[in-house]
């Protein structure tokens, strides 16, 4: 009998396991031709499901043309229609990792929406079956999709083209592949297996718009065991989910842990993504991107009293109409955390409804006495207490974010908040015969409205508070370019818990209020589908805008109340899916629409008052009244004085070493050198950044092999060599961006080695990017005050004399660091850099993108620092600059220094 149980548990396993192989099969091939991870899938497999039973069961086709229609048309000319319109724009205009993510949400939110509106939001017991019961039957589909798809990936010339592609897309454009075709094919194959998952799924499970969408997204998790690459994994591991969930169902223990074994045994797939999600290594190596940031998009004047004063005006309705208005204020506080997170630390979280969920929970336990360890609260105090209770737990969102970033993040987030709607919110013990009472003295639809309101406001300042002063600077910052702000001296992997953490609070207090205004803790208000429409109304709306979330609240609410079903989820699917043409929020778009129909006369002078013009008009003058610096489009130059030494105490004393053995000069070419450049010694200079003996290894490559470098005070030390000789390696080692296998990074006596780049910040130890590190969100004197502030200066002047140093003290400074000039932006990272007044600076090939004018203006400047007393490393490729500028020269070659000693001799040593 046992032995035949056994073979019927693995038999529904298997059958179990095979749906869930497709699904990672379809998401694996999207996400090998497309580098997307098709969160739709689960969205696009439900309509499939719905379109075979209105074809079969509504209109009375057969099942063989129905399912031929919907899953070798529909189905894939839904794919090539996503690719097509909505990705393929995103591609071109830079595949921004966010945007992708987010129109891929917008997909899922307007199909779900979609399918509420023409199939309606109930469950469906009547879908057709494709295949029986049998599961051998769909396990044979399976293996021997995965069967064909490798063949076809390994012996066809399109398997060839899409590894090509998969490897890099834009070197195979070159070699002549079309990748748009490659794309849509696996946009193609991808819809068709999540149609096929639909379909075969349906007639076992609750075909609905919300359910069935969520229980294919959950089984993603073999796609990410696979680490979207390979399919046997996908499928061994989706069959071998499958069989133990049906085994787990045998065992019943008796005491606390038979409810926690059957919500493991439902759920075995969600305890899958969570593990794949926060413990195996992140996917999407090109997802892992600084996230593409805009300027701050100016509110429309008047909009705030517009908004206070709609606000206010439900405190005259009743009935019915006050009701639904009491939903607005509590769901806006719920998004008010999306922009903490999102708008404000640019972290993606696709599970602050779990979080919202929590303080409704926590809420309604306390108020009931049921919460182990408290007492019976009154529902205010109940509801402050939830907040602080949940406030703690953002970190399980936060702490996946210090590692994680785009699409490894997106998953983290999400398995989190299906763990918890799985395991908390869907379990009896936790939830059952619950009821959640307002406020005494609040308990009316008016009463309680205006209580919601005072609380709105509350949490509008303490969003508004994260935006302004050192704090708003420095999550921005984060926002912009996370490995910016962290050599700016920015603590990204504590800024980023506290950002998760406040989120949490704010999304834990609007759950609560929301809970209390429908008297009720209803689970279904914040199931993972919800969190998602939430996520992606903020980020259409403006995830930078309080305002927006404002706006986000009501749109969500009163279309949903006042029409059919998933209006609202379609409207926001809609917006979401052109995400891309417009990432500042629809007022952007409107702003930018309306500028450019705005008709532009320009007056044309006459030949006389042309000449005229002239004459009065002989020079054209930058903003300072003098004619502006070549190259300069803001008619800044940069000056010639240093910014002063500061006065934060070295690694071994209290002030900077002596200058070095060079004299600042005014141009190129004309620097008096010391007799000769310093040795190297085993007892490093005090004050001095050395390295001893790096080594650092890539899978069997030897990038770095016992690397000895010194960066002396007062001099200018050089790396160059060929490329991947191991200059930015080296570089990399010393700014603390990453942590050599063997040997040790010194700073005079102490030994940094395991310091983070933050850390050696505020040590001392500024650095500039190779590719431009600067916060486009924030103006030039914003940028600059980041390091002044994170550098752990207390002097207030050190941001004005780092403007100043480098011309930055005009107009510019208050003009937005995006869209600026490439010799501009240069500057400011270098003004930032030093505004931390430090005792070494690392310069990654300063002279990028630079004109002649801006070079020379940089030797000046470099050489200043130098005789004041500061530590430079320049890696550079102008050899001209180096031999300029340098006191002694380390050449590098195959991860060793084939050659050190003064720039001269070795410079004309290696061109003869």
């Amino acid at each position: 009998m046992s032995g035949s149980l056994t073979y019927d548990l693995t038999l529904a396993g298997l059958s179990v396991g095979g749906a869930a192989a497709l699904t990672g099969i379809g998401l694996v091939v999207t996400h090998r031709a497309t580098g997307v991870l098709n969160f739709a899938h689960g969205a696009i497999a439900m309509v499939c499901a719905y379109l075979l039973r209105q074809f079969t069961v509504v209109w009375g086709w057969p099942l063989a043309l129905g399912a031929a229609v919907t899953l070798l048309l529909v189905a894939p000319a839904i794919g090539v229609a996503l690719e097509r319109f909505v990705f393929r724009p995103l591609s071109v205009l830079g595949g921004d990792p966010a945007q992708t993510l987010v129109a891929s949400l917008g997909v899922f939110v307007l199909l779900v929406g979609g399918a509420a509106l023409v199939w309606g939001t109930g469950a469906r017991a009547d879908a057709p079956t494709l295949v029986s019961a049998d599961p051998w039957g769909q396990l044979a589909v399976a293996v021997a999709l995965a069967v064909g798809v490798g063949g076809v990936t390994r012996w066809t010339r399109f398997g060839t083209e899409l590894r090509a592609v998969v490897d890099d897309r834009s070197l195979a454009v070159l070699g002549g592949i079309d990748a748009d075709r490659v794309a849509a094919a696996g946009w193609a194959f991808g819809s068709f297996t999540a149609g096929l998952t639909g379909v075969l799924l349906a007639p076992y499970v609750r075909l609905d718009p919300y359910g069935m969408p969520l229980l294919v997204m959950e089984v993603m998790a073999v796609a990410v065991a696979a680490r979207m690459r390979s399919l046997p994994v996908a499928v061994v591991v989706a069959l071998g989910l499958g069989v133990a969930q049906s085994q787990l169902t045998r065992l019943h223990p008796a005491g606390w842990a038979e409810p926690l074994l059957q919500a493991v045994g439902a759920n075995l797939f969600v305890v899958a993504l969570l593990v794949a999600a926060l413990v195996l290594p992140g996917i999407g190596d090109r997802d892992a991107l600084p996230r593409t940031a805009t300027a701050r998009v100016a509110t429309p004047p008047g909009a705030w009293i517009v908004a206070v004063v709609l606000f206010l005006l439900p405190l005259g309705l009743a009935g019915s109409d006050l009701h639904t208005s009491v939903q607005v204020p509590a769901l806006g506080v719920v998004l008010l955390s999306l922009v903490v997170v999102t708008g404000r630390g640019g972290q993606i979280s696709l599970g602050q409804a779990a979080y919202a969920g929590l303080g409704a929970l926590f809420t309604a336990l306390l108020a009931a006495g049921r919460f182990p360890g408290l007492p019976r609260l009154p529902e205010l105090a109940a509801l402050a207490v939830a907040v602080v209770l949940v406030a703690p737990l953002g970190v399980l969102t936060g702490w996946p974010a210090i590692g994680r970033h785009g699409l490894a993040l997106a998953l983290a987030t999400f398995a989190v908040g299906v763990g918890v709607s799985r395991f908390v919110f869907a379990q009896p013990y936790a939830t059952s015969g619950l009821s959640l009472d307002r406020p005494a003295g609040f308990d009316g639809d008016r009463a309680y409205y205006g209580l919601e309101l005072g609380l709105l406001a509350a949490a509008l300042l303490a969003t508004g508070a994260l935006r302004r002063g050192r704090t708003g600077r420095a999550l921005a910052a984060m926002r912009d370019h996370a490995s910016g702000a962290s050599a700016a001296g920015v603590r990204v992997p504590s800024l980023k818990l506290t950002a998760f953490v406040a989120g949490a609070a704010l999304a834990a207090l609007g759950g609560g209020m929301l809970g209390m205004g429908l008297r009720a803790f209803d689970a279904t208000a914040y199931d993972p589908v919800r969190g998602l429409l939430w996520f992606a109304a903020v980020v259409v709306l403006g995830a930078d805008s309080a305002l927006g979330a404002l706006a986000a609240a009501a749109l969500l609410v009163g279309l949903d109340a006042g029409a059919r079903g998933g209006v609202a989820a379609a409207l926001i699917g809609v917006l979401a899916v052109f995400v891309g043409r417009f990432p500042g929020g629809p007022y952007e778009a409107l702003r930018t629409a309306t500028s450019r129909l705005r008709p532009r006369r320009r007056a044309t002078p006459t030949a006389l008052g042309a000449r005229v013009r002239r004459r009065l008009r002989p020079v054209e003058t930058g903003p300072t009244g003098r004619p502006p610096a070549a190259g300069r489009p803001d008619g800044t130059e940069p000056a010639a004085a240093p910014p002063g030494a500061g006065d934060r105490p070295g690694p071994d004393g209290p002030t900077r070493t002596a200058p070095g053995p060079r004299s600042a000069t005014s141009g190129r070419g004309t620097t008096s050198r010391g007799p000769s450049a310093p040795r190297t010694t085993a007892v490093p200079t005090p004050g001095s950044l050395c390295a001893r003996g790096i080594r650092v290894a890539y899978d069997g490559f030897t990038a770095l092999d016992g690397v000895d470098l010194e960066v002396r005070p007062g001099w200018v030390t050089a790396v160059v060599g060929p490329n991947g000789a191991g200059k930015s390696t080296l570089f990399h080692c010393l700014a603390g961006t990453l942590r050599p296998s063997h040997g040790r990074v010194l700073f005079g006596e102490r030994d940094i080695t395991r310091l983070a780049a933050h850390a050696r910040t505020r040590l001392g130890i500024a650095r500039t990017f190779q590719q431009l590190a600067v916060f486009p969100s924030l103006t030039v004197a914003e940028n600059v005050q980041v390091g002044a502030e994170q550098g752990g200066i207390a002097d207030p002047a050190a941001a004005e004399r780092a403007l100043r140093l480098f011309g930055l003290d005009g107009p510019v400074r208050a003009l937005p660091a995006q869209g600026l000039p490439t010799g501009t932006l240069r500057r400011v990272e270098l003004a930032r850099a030093l505004a931390g007044s430090p005792h070494v600076l690392l310069l990654d090939e300063p002279a990028a993108g630079l004109d002649t004018a801006e070079v020379t203006a940089l030797a000046r400047v470099l050489r200043a620092l130098a005789a004041d007393g500061t530590a430079l490393l320049v890696v550079e490729h102008d050899l001209d600059l180096v031999a300029d500028l340098a006191d002694v020269v380390h050449v590098m070659a195959a991860g060793r220094v084939v050659t050190s000693g003064p720039a001269g001799h070795v410079l004309e040593r290696g061109r003869g």
